[in-house]
């Protein structure tokens, strides 16, 4: 019986793992200190024994054919690929262990050098990773750096139609619809080069392809794994069919609401633009310059109204309307029913943009602006005189949306006092205002007239 020599004996016992050597008759002739750790039995006990002592008494018989087999051919290579293997400790424990065989030549005989570790803690690891795998609600699949998967889970295959045999050891590629793959396969190589946990293919959409070739959308995301063999990747797949169907849906229900508002819009338009026909007819009719007043501003008012609606009716958006917009169209209504010279009253709108609500701000708002521009245009520029009419919105580090309303024309009497306003169009300013939580002032030692109105940030549409 050979043994090994005393160089071997000193490489057994730096090795990290247990190692075992046994003849040709599968008598152990070597082992090392952490064989006696792992198993329990002391150099004594072990040397001169069959290397079965070591394994559980079931498996005994079979081990047996299978040294002998390996006695006929040996060479290195791993035990018991594909099945649990087991070592058994003297007292009687068994335990999962991982082994890898070597044969070497010592004097004039071939020995075999048994490697073994014990994985007991590695594969409850894997098994709890499996149960993770197993329980998770969304297929998952782990591929290494080729592409190829490695493993899945049973909702992958109930999501792709595939055995799990079917897809382990196929290119990732296979899940992905055949017009895709060319560009799949480009990504994949980016995102080696760059692997870190992000989601896949944001902001377009992404289709699995199922076994019998049926497209569905599937939402991804993407985590590097560092293994023993190697960098993977694993992808957490989850079909959104339904979510596209819900969200197609509420699509389909927002368009059609969109175009009912679109209507409603459009009629109330038609219906204030009526009742401003009607008003105008009506002024044309009465002789009393002071009646036929009154009913010219409820016109403009009523117009003013009308014109919040047409722009939503037009507008993309129809909860809100672009402000500067709006007096700019609002002046233009004013201006060509005056019986001012548009070619010596100029309108100027500045600022940024500023979107109202539609619910409960646009309409007074636009109500005040009305008020201020028609009063400019009725008393500012007497005898046909030239001027000009600015409008400069300002978003105010305050907090406060302010719209100074500023003209150069023969400005407001000395004892002017805006609380104190008697006529309608003022008070109604201030109650607008008041409604909006705004508040409008009057600028003094400028030349003409200026107004300003300021009203809450919270109330602008972003």
């Amino acid at each position: 019986m050979s043994t090994p020599d005393g160089n071997f004996q000193r490489f057994l016992q730096a090795a990290p793992d247990a190692i075992v050597v046994v003849d040709g008759r599968g008598v152990i002739v070597g082992t090392n200190a952490l064989t006696e750790e792992m198993f329990g039995y002391g150099a004594e006990e072990l040397l001169g024994q069959r290397v079965e002592l070591l394994i559980p008494q079931r498996f005994r018989q079979g081990h047996e054919h299978e040294r002998d087999a390996y006695a006929a051919a040996p060479r290195t290579r791993p035990m018991g690929l594909d099945r649990e293997l087991w070592g058994r400790r003297k007292s009687g424990q068994e335990f999962l262990v991982q082994i890898s065989l070597s044969p070497i030549e010592s004097g004039g005989e071939t020995l075999v050098t048994s490697i073994i570790r014990d994985v007991t803690t590695q594969r409850a690891a894997e098994a709890r990773f499996r149960a993770l795998l197993e329980s998770a609600p969304d297929g998952i699949v782990v591929v290494d750096s080729y592409g190829t998967i490695v493993i899945v889970n049973s909702q992958t295959e109930r999501l792709f139609g595939y055995t799990r045999q079917e897809l382990v050891g196929q290119p990732i590629e296979l899940l992905v619809p055949e017009r895709a793959r060319e560009r799949h396969t480009g990504e994949r190589v980016a995102y080696a080069a760059d692997p870190r946990l992000r989601p896949m293919g944001a902001g377009r959409a992404l289709s699995g392809r199922t076994k019998d070739g049926r497209e569905f959308p599937v939402e991804i995301s993407l985590s590097p794994l560092v293994t023993d063999q190697g960098r993977m990747v694993m992808s957490i797949v989850r079909d959104i069919t339904e979510r596209r169907h819900a969200e197609e849906t509420i699509r389909a229900s927002l368009r059609e609401k969109e175009a009912m508002l679109r209507e409603i819009h459009h009629r109330v338009k038609n219906n204030l633009q009526v009742t401003s026909s009607l008003l105008r007819l009506q002024a044309s009719a009465i002789d009393d310059s002071a009646t036929r007043q009154i009913f010219e501003e409820t016109e403009n008012r009523i117009r003013s109204m009308a014109l919040v609606h047409e722009k939503l009716y037009q507008s993309t958006d129809l909860s809100r309307i672009d402000f500067a917009d709006y007096i700019r169209s609002l002046g233009l209504l004013l201006f060509n029913g005056s019986a001012l010279n548009p070619e010596k009253i100029v309108l100027r709108v500045a600022g940024p943009p500023i979107f109202l609500s539609i619910d409960d701000t646009a309409v007074p708002c636009g109500l005040i602006i009305n008020e201020l521009l028609s009063n400019a245009l009725k008393h500012a520029f007497p005898g046909g005189r030239a001027g000009e009419i600015r409008v400069e919105l300002t978003d105010g580090a305050d907090g406060w949306i302010h719209v100074v309303v500023r003209d150069d024309g023969v400005g407001l009497p000395p004892d002017f006092d805006m609380n104190k306003a008697e006529t309608l169009g003022l008070r109604l300013v201030q109650g607008l205002a008041q409604q909006i939580d705004g508040r409008v002032a009057v600028e003094r030692g400028q030349r003409g007239a200026t107004f300003v109105f300021a009203f809450p940030r919270e109330r602008v549409r972003t």
